[in-house]
């Protein structure tokens, strides 16, 4: 398959990330006004009606956070795979915005295609929160209805599913529908004046960028009585391949995220690299791995070195090292260090964000102006990096760009019912698992 899609977005990477570098960006919108003339799509209206797809932890996190970033804002739809997860996070939402959740019982939606239904309802915007790999589908009907959309990390979890979100950001692109990501160090203002300088050239000529997602263990759910093996996988969804991506997808996506970012978002020519299972191998943990190690090689011969880690006891690490001709430029996330050891040494020592609250009050902001907001290009390659990272390690093979985004491989059944019986393949086996 021709990637067209691909290179289209890619034609305006520099203008893009010089705009999501600009710290100032952050904080220049006003987010109290309210103008009953605001058009954006054909459309005009003075509450925005938001509808939530994914009602867990994160859903509702990003609910939370679309409500509190304009003051005519109400949630009025809700959908979710599960109704005891709906009821959690409305309640919860309730709790904290009273009469902006207005949500009747007959726009509370379960089920696999309770997305749909949720789309089809009066709501102007439109969260995604499900496991990623309901994303592209659920992305593409978002964007085929017109609505505004917020999008949790990854994209998707095989290449086809990113050819598709690459498809949908062009279109919404073009109708001029905002399409905001859920990759939230991008809306952070200490990383994005760091990343500013360094695409400015702070560190010279870069080499070498060394990024970790070095963490524990996660939670797990005990199956219960009556939970069918697929209800199992989706209430422990991060331990299956097919949903998840594995946890370089589902998690250390943001390491990744970052290397591009200092690179202006250059796709690499090829990645290698190593992983596998040591420590988290009872059969409850799926068949995603524990550990990956990869190597990405960019063009001159750049490389970006990647390490993750889900295991106990060990030490963390959570940070990005961009070298170049003239120096470093250190990002530490667990520590909030932000500084550059270069001919001229700077340490960012500006306002921190809460960058999750800066994503909504961003995209609301762009909505209400009638400038949209679109993320599609890097979210779509970053969980390309990620998705290829993950090739590599699986097989045991150099995996080349084209080779990546060219891929056939699909994981997850054609249907999703709790009746479906989806087996759970076996732990990926260096040089011996087939690229596809």
């Amino acid at each position: 398959m021709e990637n067209n899609a691909y290179n289209d977005l890619n034609s305006s990477r520099r203008k893009f990330i010089k705009t999501t570098g600009a710290a100032a960006v952050g904080g220049s919108f006003a987010l109290n006004f309210i103008n009953p003339q605001s058009a954006w799509a054909g459309i005009n209206a003075e509450t925005l009606k938001v509808g939530l797809v994914g009602c867990g932890g994160r859903g509702t996190g990003a609910a939370n956070q679309a409500l509190k970033a304009d003051d005519n804002v109400v949630i009025t739809a809700m959908a979710d795979i599960f109704p005891d997860r709906l009821q959690q996070s409305m309640e919860s939402l309730k709790k904290g915005h009273g009469k902006k959740v207005q949500v009747d019982e007959d726009h509370q939606f379960i089920g696999f295609d309770a997305y749909k239904k949720l789309i089809a309802s009066d709501v102007d915007v439109v969260l995604l929160a499900t496991p990623p790999t309901f994303r592209p589908d659920q992305l593409t009907a978002v964007v085929d209805a017109g609505k505004h959309v917020f999008c949790e990390k990854p994209m998707a979890v095989d290449g086809p599913g990113v050819r598709k979100v690459m498809e949908a950001a062009q279109k919404a692109k073009a109708q001029k529908t905002s399409l905001m990501s859920g990759f939230c160090w991008r809306y952070h203002f200490p990383k994005r004046e760091t990343f500013a300088r360094i695409l400015d050239g702070g560190v010279g000529d870069i080499h070498t960028i060394y990024n970790t997602y070095n963490t524990g263990t996660l939670w797990s759910k005990e199956p219960q009585p009556g939970w069918t093996q697929m209800e199992n996988q989706m209430r422990n969804w991060l331990y299956y391949n097919w949903i998840s991506g594995d946890h370089i997808a589902e998690q250390a996506v943001h390491s990744l995220d970052m290397m591009a970012w200092a690179l202006g978002d250059e796709k690499p020519v090829s990645c290698v690299g190593t992983g596998g299972r040591q420590v988290r191998t009872d059969a409850k943990f799926g068949n995603v791995y524990d550990h990956f190690a990869i190597v990405y090689e960019f063009e001159g011969g750049k490389k970006g070195y990647h390490f993750s880690r889900q295991q106990f006891n060990c030490a963390n690490s959570y940070a990005v090292e961009v070298n170049g001709s003239k120096g470093k430029a250190i990002i530490d996330c667990t520590r909030n260090r932000h500084e550059i050891q270069a001919d001229e040494r700077w340490r960012y020592r500006g306002d921190g964000n809460d960058m999750y609250q800066t994503e909504h009050n961003e995209l609301f902001a762009a909505i209400r102006k009638g400038e949209p907001v679109n993320d599609g290009e890097y979210m779509a390659q970053s969980t390309m990096l990620a998705i290829m990272g993950r090739m590599a390690a699986y097989t045991g093979q150099t995996i080349t760009w084209d080779e990546a985004i060219n891929s056939q491989e699909k994981l997850g059944p054609e249907e999703y019912s709790f009746e479906v019986k989806y087996p759970v393949t076996e732990v990926a086996m260096p040089g011996i698992t087939e690229f596809s």
